[in-house]
C-alpha cells in the first residue's frame, strides 16, 4: 500500500529577487526553491546578507516597491501568486500565512496596547463584534502562554518583558489561525529562559499541525524545531536536506564552517573563524597594564542599587554584589533578562550611581576621586554595547566617529594615520573610512564599536551582549578578534552575555546572576560541568541542544558530528 501524498502548502521554484536602485539593478536572491508541506518545519540558515529574509518576504509579496520578483512557480496551494494583486496578497497575509518578525519591540506599535494589534488583524478579515474580539484576544494570548491575559492585553509593549512581547507578536500572527507561520529570527537576543518559553510556543503550534518556516542563525534552535534545512549564502541555496543530514554530515564547506563556528567548551583556546589573527606590534602597550595575573584591576564591593517603580514598589536591581576582575582575565557574567548584569556594568563605569558599596580601580575607590583622577580612570575602562548602530550617529562616517573619540581623549588633533591604525587593529582598512554606519554589515559595525573603545587605549573592556544579535559566522569573527586583542594588549575583559556557549568558549571565570544577586561563581569549566545552584542548573537545562539532532552510527561520525556533541 503506497503512502498518502503529502499536501504542499507553499511552493517556490527558481525564485529570483532583485532591486532597481539609483546605481542600477542589484540581484539579491538567485534560483531559490522551496516546498513546504503541511505540518512541516523548514529552517533557512545563513549569515547576514545571505538573502534569507528577502526570499521569504517575496513569498508574501513583501519584497518592496522597487523589487523585481520572478519565479517559475510561486503558489499557495493551487493559487498562482506570480500575478497576484494587492488584494490577493492582503487576503493571503494573516489568514493563510502569519509573519513573526525578529524584534517585537520594534514590530509592535509602542503607542497602542497589545489588544489593538490583535484587533486590527481580526477586523481585517473577520466580521466579529466587540465581545467576540475581546474573547478571541484572551484566547490567543492564553494559547501562546501569556499569563494573566485579561491584564496583559491592555498593556503597552514597553510594559512587557522581552518574552511576553515576542509571545504577543506570535499571538498577532496567529489571530486568524493561518496554516503557515513564517518566523524571522524569533528568539534572537532573548535570554536562554525566555528563548525556551518562545520555543515552547512554537513547538506547540507545530504539534497542532501548523507549518513553519523558521529563519535563524542559531543552529541549536534549528535542530530543535526543523524537519529540513536550507543553507543560504550570497542569495543562493548551497545545501539542503533533512536536519539530521545537514547538521550531522554537512557536505558543503560553508555549512561545515557554520557548524565549526559554534562556540562551546571544546573550542576554548581555538579560533572559530577563518579570519586571520589581527596583531599589530606597532601600537605601544598600555603602561597601566603592568602587573601579573594575580593583580586585581577592578573590584566591586557589596554594591546595592534600588529603583522606585511607577506603582510605588521598590525594585532591587543589585543586592550586595561583589566581584573582582584580575589582570588579563575574561570574567563572564550570565543570567536572565532583568538579573542585574547591565546594571553592574553601568555602575562599574560610573554611568549609574549606586546606593551602597564601592568600586575600586587598582585598589582605589575611583568614583569618589577628584575630577582629574576620574577622567584618568575613565580612560582605562571602555564599553562596547549590544547594538552599535543605535550608539553611533548615523550622520557620521567611520572616520568622524573615531576621530571624535581620539580628539576627546588625545593630546592633540587626531591624524588620519591614527584612525587607520585603529581600523587595522580591528581588521578593517582604508575602504571603511568614509562609510556610514548604515552601509556597514553587523560585524563591521561591531568592529568599529570595538575600535572606538580601544581609541582611549584602555586596560579594561566591558562588553554588554556585544555578539548576541550577530549570526554565528560574524559572531565567530568578533570572538576571535577579542581573543587577539586580549593577547596583544593584555586586556582585562568583563563579558556580559545570555549565550552560555559564548561564555564557556571565552571566559576564564563566570558569575551567575539572578534578581540582582550573584548566586554562583567559579571557573568556566566548573560552572558549566558541575553547576551547584538550582538557577544555574535551570539555565543550562533550558539550552537547546544541537547534539540532539539524530546522528548516524558513532563509527561513521565525521569530525563535524563530533563537534555537535558539545554545542550548547
Amino acid at each position: 500500500m503506497s503512502e498518502p501524498t503529502r499536501e504542499i502548502l507553499l511552493e517556490a521554484q527558481n525564485l529570483n529577487v532583485g532591486f532597481q536602485t539609483p546605481d542600477g539593478y542589484r540581484h539579491i536572491v538567485s534560483n531559490f526553491s522551496l516546498q513546504l508541506y503541511k505540518g512541516e518545519t523548514v529552517a533557512i540558515v545563513g549569515e547576514s546578507g545571505s538573502g534569507k529574509t528577502v526570499a521569504t518576504r517575496a513569498l508574501l509579496g513583501l519584497a518592496g516597491e522597487n523589487a523585481i520578483v520572478k519565479a517559475d512557480v510561486l503558489r499557495y496551494r493551487q493559487q498562482d501568486l506570480r500575478q497576484a494583486s494587492a488584494r490577493d496578497w492582503r487576503q493571503l497575509r494573516g489568514s493563510r500565512v502569519g509573519y513573526v518578525l525578529q524584534d517585537a519591540l520594534v514590530s509592535l506599535d509602542p503607542l497602542q496596547p497589545v489588544r489593538r494589534e490583535i484587533t486590527e488583524a481580526l477586523k481585517a478579515h473577520l466580521p466579529l463584534n466587540k465581545v467576540q474580539i475581546e474573547s478571541r484576544i484572551i484566547e490567543l494570548l492564553t494559547e501562546v502562554g501569556v499569563p494573566q491575559p485579561e491584564v496583559r492585553k491592555d498593556q503597552y509593549p514597553g510594559e512587557l518583558s522581552g518574552g511576553l512581547r515576542q509571545r504577543a507578536l506570535i499571538a498577532t500572527a496567529l489571530a486568524l489561525h493561518p496554516p503557515i507561520i513564517i518566523a524571522d529570527e524569533p528568539t534572537t537576543a532573548l535570554d536562554v529562559l525566555v528563548q525556551a518559553q518562545v520555543l515552547q510556543v512554537l513547538q506547540g503550534l507545530i504539534a497542532h499541525g501548523t507549518s513553519l518556516i523558521l529563519i535563524s542563525h542559531d543552529l541549536s534552535v534549528v535542530a530543535r524545531l526543523a524537519d529540513r534545512i536550507l543553507v543560504m549564502k550570497g542569495g543562493e541555496i548551497l545545501e539542503s536536506g533533512p536536519t539530521s543530514q545537514v547538521l550531522g554530515n554537512p557536505q558543503h564547506p560553508y555549512t561545515q564552517a557554520l557548524i565549526k563556528a559554534i562556540p562551546g567548551p571544546s573550542t576554548r583556546g581555538q579560533r572559530l573563524s577563518t579570519t586571520p589573527a589581527v596583531f599589530n606590534a606597532s601600537k605601544p602597550a598600555n603602561t597601566a597594564t603592568q602587573g601579573d595575573a594575580s593583580t586585581t584591576v577592578l573590584e566591586a564591593q557589596n554594591l546595592s542599587k534600588a529603583y522606585n517603580a511607577p506603582d510605588g514598589q521598590t525594585i532591587h536591581a543589585l543586592r550586595q554584589v561583589s566581584l573582582q576582575l584580575r589582570k588579563g582575565e575574561v570574567l563572564g557574567i550570565v543570567g536572565a533578562s532583568g538579573s542585574g548584569k547591565s546594571t553592574v556594568a553601568r555602575v562599574l563605569l560610573g554611568l549609574t550611581s549606586h546606593d551602597e558599596g564601592a568600586v575600586l580601580y587598582r585598589g582605589a575607590e575611583w568614583l569618589k576621586a577628584d575630577q582629574q583622577e576620574k577622567r584618568r580612570v575613565r580612560g582605562q575602562i571602555a564599553m562596547v554595547y549590544q547594538d552599535p548602530y543605535s550608539s553611533f550617529d548615523p550622520r557620521w562616517t567611520v572616520k568622524r566617529i573615531l576621530t571624535d573619540v581620539l580628539n576627546l581623549h588625545g593630546n592633540g588633533k587626531a591624524r588620519r594615520e591614527d584612525v587607520l591604525q585603529l581600523l587595522h587593529t580591528v581588521g578593517l582598512d582604508e575602504r571603511h573610512l568614509n562609510a556610514y554606519p548604515l552601509h556597514l554589515s553587523g560585524g563591521q559595525r561591531q568592529r568599529v564599536a570595538i575600535a572606538r573603545a580601544l581609541a582611549v587605549n584602555p586596560e579594561i573592556l566591558i562588553l554588554d551582549e556585544a555578539v548576541s544579535a550577530l549570526d554565528v559566522s560574524i559572531q565567530a569573527q568578533i570572538l576571535d578578534l577579542l581573543a587577539d586583542l586580549k593577547a596583544q594588549y593584555d586586556l582585562s575583559i568583563i563579558f556580559i552575555s545570555h549565550d552560555l556557549g559564548v561564555i564557556h568558549h571565552l571566559a576564564d571565570r563566570v558569575l551567575v546572576m539572578k534578581d540582582g544577586q550573584i548566586v554562583e561563581e567559579g571557573t568556566a569549566d566548573g560552572i558549566f560541568n558541575h553547576p551547584q545552584h538550582a538557577y544555574t542548573q535551570l539555565l543550562l537545562a533550558a539550552l537547546p541542544q544541537l547534539g540532539a539532532t539524530p546522528l548516524s552510527d558513532p563509527a561513521q561520525r565525521t569530525p563535524a558530528q563530533d563537534h555537535l556533541k558539545f554545542a550548547a
